[in-house]
Parts: C-alpha cells; sequence; structure tokens
C-alpha cells in the first residue's frame, strides 16, 4: 500500500507512505514560516521538517495564531523583561468581524503589543486567510496567550507550540476556571508559571486583583502581572482601586491591568492609579466603532499616564479659592 493514515488536526487524513512533515505542508499549501506543528504531542522543530518521516497512526497538530504602530521615540517607554514600547496600551485581536477590521483599529490604537491565540490550522479551507497577513509580526509584537486552557498542561502545551511558530519568549499566560465567568485558576496558574519559567520564557501573568498573589508571581520570576480590573468582556471597569493601589505600590516589575474595561475613562483612572499598562480587547472589538473607540483608548491611556506622572491634587473637605485675595479693590 502506498497510503498511510494519520490524524491531522482532530481528522482522519490518507497521505502517501514516507512523508514528511514538510510535505504535508507543501500540500496543504501551508508556509511553514507561519505555522508550527506539534507530533505526538511533541512539538517538532521547523528546522527539522524535512527530515521527520510521518508515520501510520500518527497525531499531528498544525497551528497558527489567530485574533484572540509602532510610535516614535519617547521619555517615558514601558520597558517588559528588558524590551522597550513606547505604547502603554496592549490589544488583543479577537472578536472583530474579520482580519481587516483587526488590523485598522490595531493600527488606531498605536499599540506595538498584541495578544494572539494559537489554534489548529483550517485543513479543510486552505486558502483562508491567517492573522500574519494582516498583522505583520515584523511590526507588532505577538503576545501568544493561553486563552481557553483551564489547567497547567493545555497552558503549557500552547505556548512550546507558539515559540516554535514564531519564536517568542514572552507570552501572556492565563488559566481560567470556569466557562462563564472566566476566573483565574490560580493554583494551575501557578502550576505553569513554574514550568514555563523554567523552560526560558518570559511570563506575563493574568490574575486575581490579590496583592499577596500578584507579589508571588514576582518573586517566582515573572516578567509582568496582570491583575483583572473586572471579568474578561465584563465592561464594568475598575472594581477595586484599592488593591490595585497595593499591587502597584509593592510591585517591581509593571503591573498592567487585563480584563474588564469598558471605555475610555476605564483606562484612563487604571493610568492614574499608577498602572503601567493597559490590556483590553472586547472593549474595543465589541464597540459599535471599533476603530473610534481604539483612537479613544489610545489618547485615555496617554492622558491617564500624563495625570499619574503630574500628581493630582489632594482631595479636601473644603473650597479653596483659585484667585488670590491679596489687592482686592473692595473689603
Amino acid at each position: 500500500m502506498n497510503a498511510m493514515h494519520i490524524t491531522l488536526n482532530g481528522e482522519e487524513q490518507s497521505i502517501a507512505r514516507h512523508s514528511t512533515i514538510q510535505q504535508l505542508l507543501d500540500a496543504m499549501q501551508l508556509d511553514a514560516n507561519k505555522v508550527a506543528v506539534e507530533r505526538n504531542l511533541q512539538v517538532a522543530p521547523r528546522s527539522q521538517f524535512s527530515a521527520i518521516e510521518l508515520c501510520e497512526g500518527d497525531q499531528i497538530e498544525v497551528v497558527h495564531f489567530i485574533g484572540g504602530g509602532s510610535a516614535n521615540e519617547n521619555d517615558d517607554p514601558l520597558i517588559i523583561a528588558g524590551k522597550r514600547f513606547n505604547s502603554r496600551l496592549l490589544v488583543g485581536t479577537g472578536k472583530y468581524k474579520d482580519f481587516e477590521e483587526t488590523a485598522r483599529a490595531i493600527e488606531a490604537s498605536g499599540a506595538e503589543i498584541v495578544t494572539v491565540a494559537v489554534r489548529r490550522v483550517n485543513v479543510s479551507d486552505r486558502s483562508a486567510a491567517m492573522l500574519t497577513d494582516f498583522v505583520d509580526p515584523k511590526k507588532y509584537t505577538y503576545l501568544p496567550n493561553t486563552a481557553g486552557c483551564y489547567n497547567a498542561e493545555e497552558a503549557v502545551r500552547t505556548l512550546r507550540l507558539a515559540r516554535e511558530a514564531g519564536g517568542w519568549d514572552m507570552v501572556k499566560l492565563e488559566v481560567l476556571s470556569d466557562a462563564k465567568y472566566l476566573w483565574p485558576n490560580n493554583p494551575e496558574t501557578i502550576k505553569a508559571a513554574e514550568l514555563l519559567i523554567k523552560e526560558g520564557f518570559q511570563v506575563m501573568v493574568y490574575t486575581t486583583d490579590d496583592p499577596y498573589l500578584c507579589k508571588l508571581f514576582e518573586e517566582m520570576g515573572c516578567v509582568a502581572v496582570m491583575p483583572l480590573a473586572a471579568p474578561i468582556g465584563s465592561g464594568l471597569g475598575i472594581r477595586n482601586p484599592y488593591t490595585l493601589r497595593i499591587i502597584i505600590e509593592q510591585a517591581n516589575i509593571p503591573v498592567l491591568v487585563d480584563a474588564g474595561v469598558g471605555t475610555a475613562s476605564d483606562a484612563a483612572i487604571a493610568m492614574e492609579l499608577g498602572c503601567d499598562g493597559v490590556l483590553m480587547n472586547t472593549a474595543i472589538a465589541g464597540a459599535k466603532d471599533p476603530i473610534r473607540m481604539a483612537r479613544a483608548m489610545k489618547k485615555a491611556v496617554e492622558a491617564g499616564r500624563d495625570a499619574y506622572l503630574a500628581g493630582r491634587i489632594p482631595k479636601k473637605l473644603y473650597a479653596t479659592a483659585s484667585s488670590p485675595l491679596d489687592g482686592m479693590f473692595f473689603s
């Protein structure tokens, strides 16, 4: 027999015997530089695609990045893991009507870091567009995330594939506890973070707004902590500014609010509190006019940061006249 059977992205496929991974990708009309391949739960190095010969019964996963601006240099950059970014707004790439709208919104936001999910390549439609065709990974810093993962094993496996697909070591780790509230599963997040840090990943971690946990993640070696403002996609805004202030005051790594932002004022409040940045997706993608909202968020983050650096006036019980009383011509 000249054919054998493998399972490709969950579907049984018949391919020629002695086919290599590269020949499989060629038959699928996929660019090897835009995908990652996992063979029997082990990531296949791209440099060995032409040498790795597939066998009967192999379980193959082929994944790519999906939707889940560089500004001029400034004197107040965001530094994460030694990397310098001019924008303090990070945006997701999911929930837009198409990749074209995604690209336009990112451009309008001025963001330099975009989060991306890792999903199976569509083997049924080989002409399907990829995010990388619209959002250039050479222009933007891709931040692979673990959206949809509910345990440490799933998260680590996802990010190993992400690193092979694009070579990115800086990643966003989120492990969820339930499908309704998308609340962080912190025990599994800790387990995943430990493994990823040992493997050389630079972990930005999504967690609850718990000062103790945020400090723990810092001490473990995470490069940024990302406490939620409110549940993912809720649009409720900053629910607990007091614990957020504590997290900021004790942190020696960047603190970025992640999840729950609904409108520009929420982003400004987060920045006025002293957050180093804000990550959002639904607030922009779900707006009636995503492009206009992206512009609004850009301005809000910049205004909030300026207000924080300027130092607000103290709150007082009584009024204080802004005009001087000296030299008044009536008594």
